[in-house]
């Protein structure tokens, strides 16, 4: 199955070693699913870690690194404007672009979609659960 990981899956993921968005990692490493990743997702993850987790150059290289060898990268062409925060808006992108099966978030504005053009929106907590 392709996944597409909000940035707050990736940052629980990374930074709160135990929980579950390092069990939903976990499935990719283990090859279960297939995680999808655009640059702006990346962009926004690293920009996030470096301001709020105060993450050094290097550090942030690293998971750059880790993530770009773990995913299938995509370029999304088009710009949608489906929900109001910009930056939700690039996950739907990602997911579009990269067919991916489920975009898994914990945004109530995207769990609101559901569905977007046969993409299934779903709570980390559901795609734990399957």
């Amino acid at each position: 199955m392709k996944v597409v990981f909000d940035t707050n899956v990736l940052v629980s993921a990374l930074v709160f070693p135990g929980g579950r968005g390092e069990e939903a990692l976990q499935r990719i490493l283990e090859e279960k699913d297939e995680l999808v990743l655009s640059k702006p997702i990346l962009d926004e993850l690293l920009g996030i870690l470096g301001r709020k987790f105060s993450r050094d150059a290097e550090a942030l290289s690293h998971v750059a690194v880790f993530l770009s060898e773990l995913s299938l990268s995509v370029r999304p062409r088009q710009r949608l404007h489906v929900v109001k925060d910009e930056p939700d808006n690039r996950i739907l992108e990602c997911a579009i672009t990269g067919h991916a099966d489920v975009i898994v978030t914990g945004d109530r504005a995207l769990l609101a979609l559901r569905e977007y053009r046969d993409v299934r929106i779903i709570s980390l907590r559901e795609y734990l659960d399957t």
